[in-house]
């Protein structure tokens, strides 16, 4: 499904996110004279304002970057980490089994602000005014309200006008929610923008200490006074049915900044396929990637029931990895290089059979013996408002009975200078946590991906960041940049854009036509988003799958689901064409907001 769009050429940029306004304000920075790393930087944060429901500025981001100057890739890590005070005996002693995922007690120190300030201020060539200014001026004039973030409101309504008080002065209107299409305005994120700015402009005429400037007034300056004042000052009602304070402190978020590493990195042929390390589930698209190459995937023909079912079981297996070793590699020792190995990878693939699998099977690298934790419920209060029933999942979208999920943000850059960069933003969305008073936002709840079971590489530990689902990848060709994309999509995330990837470089579609190819994914796995559900042996498939293709995969034992056809992911790409060098960008047309720019 391409639905009439091309895909769009040009020599000046290429820019693809999810949602128009962000797209178009990361060409208007290009046009400006800016580059990739100011254009995403923009974009980002007009994201944490037109998309409040997926993503905002005490969320968390993952950035993926080639730098053409230094023919170098890097990772920025945008996940911050657990308060100091943050210990599983703390939870024990509350009465819980799991960390919930909504209100104060999962909260992390917000990472999305250093990462966009390291990128920037690394990278980038702008002054911060000229990259702050779109974000400034959507949150101070308005912007057209999308219907999922309308029905958001309206479903917590009744949570905000009781309990979270400050969410209810940011979000209602009148007290009422806003209906779709109605022009938003968020007059405090305005505010805090603004006087991040103030503060900036005044330290320094420089641009490098107006951008340090910057970070430290959000981190300890005014913005970490708050976030201080409000998590100790006051008890939220969460997920639990109970009100809890906060663990996160001014002083957590004064001691922490994003850091930029190696990425991960896997050769596949002729290319170098980068993902942000194993603190986030990246990672596993280069597992599911090895797997896949002893497998003649073109003789399958895109979109067969052979093709499905082996990519489907490399995923279960890549996935049942991530449940076992991943977690941050500060505390961790994760034994990357042996999960990436041929050798390990080779036995792995052994166990891909004509049948689908139903056991969870991690691996034993270097002969350590895998253990996944076994995330026990907590006995909830019953859901008797559909506002409850939301909070009792993690996930930052309002849950329906369908399996399309949008749950985060994603922007694609590519530059006329050589430049190649995405970034996929999430948390301190609406639904996660009570919005701080004055500021305008909402923390970010990332510590629910956590186990309070000790031991285990995700385990709950203070300083520690949570293994994050948020996985961008960029790809290089014979050296030189090829392809960056991501999608929303939580823990599907790394099965939908592989099927992007594959539909590019195994089939050699054009990336719009490849945006549009058939999705699926399995829930074979734990979830990582309370109450973290799985679902062995589940194949979910878009309906417009040839009903032959489904029968076929039903007969070699998957539990098939059929979504509603095109609504699996919201895949955006950017690239450069290998032969003639013009930049290359495609959204999905999947719900009809993704958007791509060239020129």
């Amino acid at each position: 499904m391409n639905a009439g769009r091309p895909e769009l050429n040009g020599t000046v940029g290429a820019v693809s996110s999810t949602h128009w306004l962000a797209s178009g304000t990361a060409m208007a920075i290009l046009e400006k004279g800016g580059n990739a790393f100011d254009a995403v930087t923009a974009a980002g944060f007009v994201l944490q304002v037109v998309e409040p429901h997926y993503n905002g500025l005490g969320g968390d981001v993952s950035v993926l970057a080639y730098k053409a100057a230094d023919r170098r890739t890097t990772a920025v890590c945008g996940q911050g980490p657990m308060p100091r005070t943050a210990t599983p005996g703390h939870f024990h002693a509350l009465g819980l089994r799991q960390i919930p995922g909504s209100g104060l007690l999962p909260a992390v120190v917000p990472g999305a602000m250093s990462a966009w300030m390291r990128l920037l201020g690394e990278y980038g060539s702008l002054p911060l005014r000229d990259v702050l200014d779109a974000a400034i001026g959507y949150a101070t004039d308005g912007f057209p309200l999308l219907p999922d973030t309308a029905r958001a409101i309206q479903v917590l309504a009744p949570l905000f006008r009781t309990e979270w008080a400050e969410s209810g002065r940011t979000y209602l209107q009148g007290g009422e929610a806003p209906r779709a299409g109605a022009r938003f305005r968020n007059s405090a994120l305005a505010g805090t923008y603004q006087r991040l700015l103030r503060e900036a402009e005044t330290a320094s005429s420089d641009r490098e200490a107006q951008i340090a400037a910057a970070e430290n007034a959000f981190y300890q300056g005014f913005v970490a006074e708050a976030v201080d004042a409000f998590t100790s000052g006051a008890a939220v009602l969460d997920a639990t049915g109970r009100k809890h304070h906060g663990l996160l402190t001014g002083q957590d978020m004064a001691t922490w900044r994003a850091t930029i590493d190696a990425p991960a990195l896997l050769t596949y042929g002729n290319l170098a396929v980068h993902k942000p390390g194993p603190w986030s589930q990246g990672p596993v698209f280069l597992q599911q990637l090895a797997l896949l190459g002893g497998f003649d995937l073109r003789a399958m023909g895109l979109g067969s029931a052979e093709y499905i079912h082996t990519v489907a079981e490399c995923a279960k297996l890549a996935f049942a990895d991530r449940e076992a070793w991943y977690g941050d590699p500060a505390h961790s020792d994760v034994p990357l290089d042996t999960l990436l190995s041929p050798a390990y990878t080779a036995a792995r693939r052994e166990l891909v059979g004509s049948k689908a699998a139903m056991d969870l099977r991690p691996g034993s690298p270097d002969g350590r013996q895998p253990w996944i934790p076994v995330q026990q419920p907590d006995e909830l209060p019953p859901a008797d408002s559909e506002w409850m029933a939301q909070m009792h999942s993690g996930l930052p979208t309002i849950v329906q009975a369908t399996a399309a999920r949008g749950d985060t943000c994603t922007i694609a850059v590519a530059d006329r200078h050589g430049n190649l960069v995405v970034a996929v933003p999430s948390g301190g969305w609406l639904k996660s946590s009570p919005v701080v008073p004055g500021l305008g936002f909402s923390l970010g709840t990332r510590g629910q991906t956590m186990s309070l079971a000790e031991g285990h590489p995700n385990s709950l530990a203070p300083g520690r960041r949570p293994r994050t689902t948020l996985s961008p990848t960029l790809v290089l060709r014979d050296g030189e940049p090829y392809l960056a994309f991501g999608t929303p999509g939580g823990d599907r995330q790394d099965q939908w854009t592989l099927g992007f990837h594959l539909a590019v470089t195994e089939f050699g579609l054009d990336l719009q036509s490849a945006v549009g190819t058939l999705a699926f994914h399995t829930d074979h796995f734990p979830s990582s988003f309370t109450p973290h559900e799985s679902r062995p042996g589940v194949l979910v498939v878009e309906e417009n799958c040839d009903p032959s293709t489904v029968d076929a995969l039903r007969r070699r034992g998957h539990e098939v689901e059929l979504a509603p056809a095109f609504s699996l992911g919201k895949v955006c790409a950017v690239g450069v064409d290998p032969e003639h060098r013009f930049l290359r960008a495609a959204a999905s047309p999947r719900g009809s907001l993704a958007y791509a720019v060239g020129r």
